[in-house]
């Protein structure tokens, strides 16, 4: 028995290194994973480039490269404030009505063509807080009432296109202040104001994300709720505050579309939820939520303007452009929640 023992301890001693050296490879092997998850948007994104560069010579041209960057700032500006939303596992389908509505608001209240008001920058306050302000509503609903965030922010959605719709005067309002239309139109080193806005408020919204309070809980209320209550957290209130971002980015970016078209239109935000939503889950933001963050999102709305943009400069036929797009989005989707499929939880 005592030597057999001894056999058996001498066998397990010999079999810990291979155990250790195997679990060392396992955890190496899941790291390796890990980065190329992290890094397959940003992969996807050079093939693009590669891919259209060679079809077009002119896709790397300074000139297409800043006209990308353009076409890039305001969806970037929605989805960052989506991404505050859906980290915490919630979703918000009023983008393109609050747009609009902000659209409207600034767009008669600032210097213009049809009505008397001009409030100057006080304009853009009223419109900003707009935003805001339906975010606040969205996020109350949502989280006090616990009214689900898909069927609150479609029901604001619809309101706010009405509000925008009742507001729109008999004319179409063009916007006179030139300091204001001046922010799309002049260029600095090539690029409009839209374009810095747009990265200040994407370094903002990451140092917020990553260094705040408001940001790492919204990644473990998205990671596991329950836990977080039972911490003593104040879910309720990181909730309103996620919606009040978002749907005070979305005001500016109504705000920065009336800057890029110079008049008031009621559907003006029309086009900008496909996107926003689009490019978070493309980067790897996860509609379940708990994974993803400012940057993912920010790669995802680039993989999508180049799409775009490549497939125009290769003279691709606009519907087989949307089918396209759809495809590209259906496989991000499918790769970036993959791993996770028996674990995913139905989305809030």
């Amino acid at each position: 028995m005592t030597q057999a023992k001894l056999h058996a301890q001498d066998a397990s001693a010999m079999a810990s290194p291979r155990r250790r050296e195997a679990g060392a490879r396992q955890r190496s092997g899941q790291a390796g994973i890990g980065v190329l998850k992290s890094a397959g948007p940003i992969l996807s994104l050079l093939a693009m480039v590669a891919v259209f560069t060679s079809l077009t010579p002119n896709f790397l041209s300074g000139a297409n490269l800043q006209a990308i960057l353009e076409s890039a700032a305001v969806p970037a500006v929605v989805a960052i404030g989506m991404t505050f939303v859906l980290v915490q596992g919630s979703i918000d389908l009023s983008s393109e009505g609050v747009a609009s509505l902000a659209n409207i608001l600034l767009s008669i209240l600032i210097a213009n063509s049809v009505t008397a008001h001009d409030l100057g920058a006080g304009a853009i306050l009223v419109a900003l807080a707009a935003g805001l302000a339906v975010g606040v509503l969205n996020g109350i609903l949502y989280a006090y009432l616990r009214m689900p965030s898909l069927i609150v922010t479609l029901a604001m959605w619809l309101i706010t296109l009405g509000l925008a719709a009742l507001l729109f005067p008999s004319r179409q309002p063009q916007i006179l202040d030139s300091g204001f239309v001046g922010l799309a139109l002049h260029k600095h080193f090539g690029l409009s104001a839209l374009v810095y806005l747009a990265v200040a408020f994407a370094f903002l919204a990451f140092v917020v994300e990553r260094r705040t309070k408001l940001g790492r809980i919204g990644f473990a209320i998205g990671a596991d709720e329950a836990l977080v209550r039972l911490a003593g957290v104040n879910v309720h209130l990181y909730k309103v505050c996620a919606f009040a971002i978002c749907g005070g980015l979305t005001g500016l970016a109504g705000i920065l579309t009336a800057a890029q078209i110079g008049v008031g239109n009621p559907l003006a935000g029309e086009g900008l939820l496909f996107p926003g939503i689009a490019a978070c889950v493309i980067g790897g933001t996860l509609l379940s939520g708990g994974r993803g963050g400012v940057m993912h999102s920010l790669i995802g709305v680039l993989v999508l303007v180049v799409l775009r943009n490549g497939l125009v400069q290769t003279g691709t036929n606009p519907l087989l452009q949307k089918a396209i797009e759809g495809v590209v989005i259906v496989v991000a989707v499918t790769a970036s929640t993959w791993h996770l499929r028996r674990k995913t939880r139905v989305v809030k």
